[in-house]
């Protein structure tokens, strides 16, 4: 996948309006492999909405989003567990981690699938994160900025063409923040992948080739 496109796209709970006053919403974009975007915005202005409907789990908005000129709505699903397997890694803003799980459990169930990073790899991460400590704690102890930094490491445990994080970091320090930054960068560079990052503000430290205001 080199390419996600939106066109004329625009959330149905906002039907009606002509202008958004949005950099997204009713617009044409372009979203390249290989270059970093972040979208900025305040609360209720549909961040969460845009990356659940990039990842097919909700279809409520008019237009058209495309990857690689395909309509996503065409996608089957098959092709919608190809996409979640090898094109895109997302990074839910409530994380979806299984509480009855370890840390390190909730990372290797998804490695399991992809087998893209050895458990050395993921603990070295942990570690970098400062929650190697935690591998074998249950997540329902962790606190919520231990939480999105498990969730964090799991993300990156697949190939993909793009990375998706809605609000990476915030409930992270701005030591982690930056670390989280540093992770993020250097595994999209290994892959040639693009990144999207959506942040109220622009409290992200991935440095972007271009920011959109939502």
């Amino acid at each position: 996948m080199n390419t996600i496109t939106l066109h004329n796209t625009l959330p149905k709970v906002f039907a009606g309006r002509a202008d958004t006053g949005s950099e997204i919403w009713l617009r044409e974009v372009t979203f390249e492999r290989g270059k970093h975007y972040l979208i900025s915005a305040e609360s209720g202005t549909g961040k969460s909405s845009l990356c659940s409907y990039l990842y097919g789990y909700r279809t409520d908005y008019s237009g058209t989003m495309a990857f690689d000129g395909r309509d996503i709505r065409q996608l089957s699903v098959a092709e919608w567990c190809e996409v979640r397997t090898h094109h895109i890694a997302y990074l839910a803003q409530d994380m979806k981690l299984f509480p009855e799980l370890t840390a390190l459990e909730n990372i290797m169930l998804k490695n399991s699938i992809t087998n893209h990073k050895s458990e050395q790899e993921i603990v070295a991460m942990m570690n970098m994160l400062g929650i190697g400590e935690k591998v074998n704690s249950l997540v329902a102890k962790l606190s919520i900025g231990q939480q999105q930094r498990v969730a964090i490491v799991r993300t990156l445990c697949q190939p993909c063409d793009f990375i998706l994080l809605d609000e990476p970091v915030s409930h992270l320090d701005d030591q982690n923040n930056a670390i989280v930054a540093q992770m993020v960068m250097a595994e999209a560079a290994r892959q040639g992948a693009g990144v999207i990052s959506t942040s109220v503000g622009n409290n992200v430290k991935i440095s972007v080739d271009k920011e959109f205001k939502l």
